[in-house]
Order: C-alpha cells, then sequence, then structure tokens
C-alpha cells in the first residue's frame, strides 16, 4: 500500500488498459479491478470500492478520475498524469482521426468487432460484480442493501438513481453496519495531496466556472469560447460517461457550432473505442466551427472536459484521507461499498447487458468470456481479441 511504483509502470499498465477497455465507465471499473487490484495488487478490493463510491459522488468521469487517483497513489503527481494520459490517448487519436475522415468499423466485419467488444463488456461487468459482490456484500444486511441500490438504479436511472443508492447506502451504513470489527480498521493507501493543495484546487473550479464565460465573452476568442463550453461540461455532470451527450449536445449542436448528423456520426465512432467516452470531446473540437478546429480544437476541448473533475477529486482526496479512518465513516462506507455493488449489477443489466445480449449466441459468447475470465484466469485483453472474432463469426452467419 504505499508509493512504490514508477511513472513507467503507470503508463503501461494505463496504456493496455486504453487500447483493451471497451464497454464504457461502468466496464472500465471491471478492468481496472481485475487488472490493478486483482492481479497486479496496487490496493485491495474495500480501498478500490471506497475510491469508485468517492468518485461515483463526485462531478466528472468517474472511470477516469478512478484511474487518475490509482496513479496518483502508485507513483505521484506525474503518475497520475502518466494513467489519464495513457488510458485516454488511444481512444482520443482514433476519434481524431474518424474526425479527419478516417472510415472506422464499416461493413459487416466491422460491426461484427463493435458487437463482439460489447459483449466482452457483459463478462467484465459481471466478473467485476460476482467479485465484488463476494468482498463486499458478504452477508445478509449488505447483500440486502446491494439488492436495494440496484432496484433504485434500475428505475430512476442515470445519475439520480445512482446517488440516490450511494445516499441510501451510507444512511444504512450508519444505522445498520456500525459493528466493522476488524474491517474498520483496515489498511488504505494514502494519496499524499495537502489541504492547501486541496482548497487551491477546489477555488480554481469555482474561478474558472465564473471565469471563463465572462473572458469568452470580452475577448471574443473561439479557443476560450470552446475552453468554456467544454470545461462546464465536464464540471456539471454526475456520473460520467453517457450522462454528458445531454450536456455536449445543448454546448455544440444548439450553438450551432457541430451539426446533429455530425454529432451522431461522432458518438457512434465513440462506441467503437476502447477507454473513456469523455473523448468524444476530441472529436468535437476537432469537427468544430468555433475555435481551431483539428488537432488543436481537439487538444483543447479534450483537456477542458477532463480538467474540472480531476481538480474536484484533488480537491476532495486530502479531506478523504483525514475522514475514512474514522469508525463512523467506515460504517458509511461499509453501507456506500454495498449499494457500489448494486449499482454495478443494475448497470450489467442495463445498459451493458440489454444492449449486448440480443439473443442466444451473444449470450453464448458473454457465457465464454465470463468463465475465460473466472474460471480460466484469462487475461483481460485476451478476452477482448475472442470476443471481437466471436462478434465477427456472429455477423457472417
Amino acid at each position: 500500500m504505499t508509493r512504490t511504483g514508477t511513472v513507467l509502470e503507470v503508463f503501461l499498465a494505463f496504456l493496455r488498459l486504453g487500447v483493451t477497455s471497451f464497454g464504457g465507465p461502468i466496464a472500465h471499473l471491471g478492468y481496472f479491478r481485475d487488472d490493478l487490484v486483482v492481479r497486479r495488487r496496487w490496493m485491495d478490493d474495500r480501498a478500490y470500492a471506497d475510491l469508485v463510491a468517492l468518485c461515483q459522488f463526485l462531478p466528472g468521469p468517474a472511470s477516469s478520475q478512478v484511474g487518475f487517483a490509482m496513479g496518483l497513489q502508485r507513483a505521484g503527481f506525474l503518475g497520475a498524469l502518466a494513467a489519464f494520459l495513457a488510458f485516454t490517448l488511444p481512444s482520443a487519436v482514433l476519434l481524431i482521426a474518424f474526425a479527419a475522415g478516417a472510415s472506422l468499423f464499416g461493413g459487416p466485419v466491422g460491426g461484427g468487432i463493435l458487437d463482439g467488444l460489447k459483449i466482452v463488456a457483459v463478462a467484465i461487468v459481471a466478473q467485476a460484480v460476482w467479485g465484488m459482490a463476494r468482498s463486499l456484500s458478504p452477508d445478509a444486511p449488505r447483500a440486502g442493501l446491494a439488492v436495494v441500490a440496484a432496484a433504485l438504479a434500475l428505475f430512476a436511472p442515470g445519475a439520480v438513481g445512482q446517488i440516490g443508492a450511494l445516499i441510501i447506502g451510507v444512511v444504512a451504513g450508519l444505522l445498520l453496519l456500525r459493528d466493522g470489527g476488524a474491517e474498520a480498521g483496515a489498511s488504505v493507501p494514502g494519496f499524499g495531496v495537502s489541504r492547501a493543495m486541496g482548497i487551491g484546487c477546489l477555488v480554481l473550479v469555482a474561478v474558472a466556472l465564473l471565469g471563463l464565460p465572462v473572458l469568452a465573452v470580452v475577448t471574443g476568442s473561439g479557443v476560450i469560447a470552446l475552453a468554456d463550453a467544454f470545461f462546464r461540461s465536464g464540471a456539471l455532470v454526475f456520473g460520467g460517461g453517457h450522462v454528458v451527450l445531454p450536456l455536449l449536445q445543448a454546448e455544440v449542436v444548439q450553438n450551432g457550432w457541430v451539426s446533429p448528423d455530425t454529432f451522431l456520426a461522432g458518438y457512434g465512432a465513440a462506441q467503437a473505442v476502447p477507454g473513456p467516452l469523455f473523448t468524444f470531446a476530441a472529436y468535437l473540437g476537432a469537427v468544430s466551427s468555433v475555435g481551431p478546429g483539428g488537432v488543436v480544437g481537439a487538444l483543447v476541448a479534450l483537456a477542458a472536459i477532463f480538467v474540472p473533475g480531476f481538480l474536484v477529486l484533488v480537491g476532495v482526496l486530502p479531506f478523504w484521507d483525514a475522514l475514512r479512518g474514522r469508525p463512523r465513516v467506515r460504517a458509511a462506507m461499509r453501507g456506500a461499498n454495498a449499494a457500489v455493488v448494486g449499482i454495478l449489477g443494475a448497470a450489467l443489466y442495463t445498459p451493458v447487458f440489454t444492449t449486448a445480449v440480443t439473443g442466444p449466441g451473444p449470450f453464448v459468447l458473454a457465457l465464454v468470456g465470463f468463465v475465460l475470465l473466472t474460471a480460466f484466469r484469462v487475461p483481460a485483453w485476451v478476452v477482448v481479441i475472442v470476443g471481437a472474432v466471436g462478434g465477427v463469426a456472429l455477423a457472417l452467419t
């Protein structure tokens, strides 16, 4: 649990995840757990679930925030930057290429690959739910709480249901799970962020939210207007992933910067690439009629949409370090961790399962992937290849 890793180690680990992590933020959390928690043992399941619960509460891209924090814990701020760049650049490069006119995932073979990758996400998320449930919902009260959280997340979809489930988990933990025994003193990794730095990051977010719109009007700069639009989207979205799409649509389509058809084409391409869905911002920045466009516009939009979530995370971490060792906070986190299992279970059903499993063939392929991961301990990247090949086979039969 000490900061013993290197920046290169973090970069290579997340680069592999960046080119193999398909399926959206919930699937990404499964990939992270499989590679970084189970295989590399950078932190244990409880600490990982604590971090996931925290990032679910905060605005921004939840899976990227988890990766940023794991890089920070492993190798300091350079490690956090390495984790972000390695996990984000593969999909960003592909989407910038698509914006420049490259045709990605076309025809039956390309469609089969995309369908196979969606099916792989079913296996990855199912493995994550199974593994986390065994360690985080091992008794009747927490298992029941996970079921309640799953039901709430399913019947109140989106950030409202997820945050509501976490709040219920926290309250239930305080009321029902206060006798944690040895678990309350479990070792958790620190992040080495001072309170002064944390407060400074939170102030910087507030200043940027208030100042960028004014600066864009005063200067008339397209670059600042572009940065303002994407910074605001990144700062105001809870839950990450697909939740950011309405905000982006309001910023770039309703303002006439990107046509509806172009927006939807990019969204389709974003489903075909690994990594965080927030890299859709790179595509939009590249095709936007406001700002520099091209690669420069893509980089401006990409940085602007990720920065606020990372600043908020760094701002909260020092207080998180101080609070989470207290018995009452640990009780609350036991409840929140059980709720995280339920939220993951809900996401396993929709959108992951309902989108990918459309018949017996996809179901069998998902089952094969799950067995390879759990019984044969096959690495996730191998299962990705199996899923892609299987998807093509299904498409051609």
